[in-house]
């Protein structure tokens, strides 16, 4: 997301969408026997089908625009230093996703999610069904972005490379302009029926603590790496950790990695000598773009909790393993996205765990509500990914040099 005031935010956006499809949907339920309140819940579930119909046809090819030219820059400009900061930005994004995946199937069964809520309306048929199919499923786009961007970056393709930059840029006016728009339509209608419904009125406090319990499990993350960077590198996390705070409120306040990069630059130059300068200059810009640690943790969580409260079950464990593998692939191949990672991998809560347009709204809002505190744990986990490229350069005997020299 670009740097801008909370009002002109997507989560304030989403919220406020939110806010007003419970009281609309509260509304049509109290006037449920009226011709006039079924006319507009008639519209309302036309309207919601329609447009998740159409954000389910671009997901392909968000999944085409930014994981295919993101392979090719890598191969272009692939070094030592960016092959490591790479494998432990996915590292750390996969390992927090197998932590919640472990945390959800032990924690979330003790809790009072019931997808069988007594005493529900049944909400009426699609009046028009605008049914708009995909170009593509979903995993042959992954597949097929893998393919294209590996076999052009291997044989140096202009060409290819200049489509694919090209087309990422297409997409993204599709995203900006299009999707991102209809997203608090979608998020709308959607609290609108389950409002109706009395789903969410009744599943609320579930809600919250599922947020609390993930906010903790932040917390217990960025520990962890902190201490693991600190134990390969040698050197007290406490030095890094200590000049964090201004960095960690500026992303809760932002909800952006990009317009919290500044004040994490100034935070891990506090840290000096403890994180060597030219790792700061090389690692925190790109860890801000690809390592998404609480982005993963959060959707991890969440997709597992959804899952359970609108269809009963929690994804196999076959599903988590999968889902939680190219979550990763994502967190580093679609930085650009605007709105994050749960805009990014919404390819894989429909193709790989098989979410309906009622799933993804939900997703999308529940992300939206600790969104900041997601970032903020990503940009707080980039300074311990920093300590260990610091460690790793100096146990390398690599010469402390330019950025330039770096890549």
């Amino acid at each position: 997301m670009e740097k801008q005031g909370f009002i002109h935010s997507l989560p304030f956006k989403l919220l406020v969408a939110l806010a007003l499809g419970i009281a609309c949907g509260l509304a049509l339920s109290s006037m449920d026997q009226s011709a006039f309140g079924q006319a507009l819940l008639n519209i309302v579930v036309t309207v919601k089908f329609i447009v998740a119909q159409f954000i389910s046809f671009c997901v392909p090819l968000i999944i085409i625009g930014f994981i295919a030219p993101s392979i090719t820059r890598l191969g272009n400009n692939a070094s030592r230093m960016l092959i490591v900061a790479l494998i432990l930005a996915y590292v750390s994004s996969i390992g927090a996703a197998f932590f919640a995946t472990a945390a959800g199937y032990g924690i979330l069964p003790h809790l009072n999610i019931n997808p069988d809520v007594d005493g529900l309306k049944e909400l009426p048929e699609v009046v028009f069904e605008l049914t708009i199919p995909q170009i593509m499923p979903v995993m042959s786009a992954l597949f097929f972005s893998v393919l294209v961007g590996l076999s052009a970056a291997w044989n140096k393709s202009k060409l290819i490379t200049g489509v694919l930059e090209e087309f990422q840029q297409i997409v993204l006016s599709i995203v900006t302009r299009f999707v991102i728009p209809a997203l608090p339509i979608l998020i709308g209608t959607t609290f609108c029926t389950l409002a109706y419904e009395g789903t969410i009125t009744k599943q609320l406090p579930i809600f919250l603590i599922i947020i609390i319990i993930v906010m903790v499990g932040h917390y217990i993350w960025m520990t962890l790496l902190y201490s693991l960077a600190g134990i390969y590198s040698g050197k007290n996390p406490m030095n890094i950790i200590k000049n964090y705070p201004p960095a960690y409120m500026t992303a809760v306040g932002t909800m952006s990695s990009a317009a919290t990069l500044s004040v994490a630059l100034e935070c891990a130059k506090k840290s000096v000598p403890t994180l060597r300068n030219d790792m700061v200059d090389f690692g925190i810009p790109l860890f801000a773009n690809i390592h998404l640690c609480g982005s993963v943790m959060t959707e991890t969580f969440f997709v597992m909790a959804v899952s359970k409260m609108l269809y009963g079950e929690f994804p196999s464990i076959e599903k988590m393993i999968l889902f939680c593998l190219l979550l990763g692939v994502f967190a580093i191949g679609a930085p650009g996205v605007p709105g994050g990672t749960v805009m990014a991998s919404l390819g894989l809560i429909t193709g790989v765990l098989g979410f309906d347009g009622t799933g993804t709204a939900l997703m999308l809002t529940i992300f939206a509500l600790q969104d900041s505190f997601g970032t903020a744990c990503n940009v707080t986990g980039d300074g311990a990914l920093t300590l260990i490229l610091t460690g790793y350069a100096e146990k390398h005997g690599i010469q402390e040099q330019k950025l330039d020299a770096v890549l």
